[in-house]
């Protein structure tokens, strides 16, 4: 089974995962509704974070097409496919 994992402190909130996403993977969620999460100041200091946070609610689903490693500005998303290899987000 795929699982898609988010690093919450990277994530901007910038919602290209989902806007991207074939498969509906990603949703937003309010800021406020994600507890105990610290901004990593690395990933603030070149982008904005916004009132919402990305959470994988239907990551089994993933077809491991990367189209959300490569659209994710924070690079907080991190997918391991059925094989067991790993897939890191990396910013175009």
């Amino acid at each position: 089974m795929v699982q898609v994992d988010i690093d919450l402190a990277k994530c901007t909130g910038c919602s290209h995962c989902k806007d991207v996403c074939p498969v509906n993977v990603f949703d937003l969620v309010v800021r406020d509704l994600v507890p105990d999460v610290i901004d990593d100041a690395t990933v603030g200091a070149k982008f904005q974070f916004r009132g919402e946070k990305s959470l994988a609610v239907n990551g089994p689903e993933c077809i491991v097409c990367e189209a959300c490693l490569f659209s994710c500005e924070g690079e907080c998303i991190l997918i391991t496919d059925d094989e067991n290899h790993v897939h890191f987000s990396v910013y175009e």
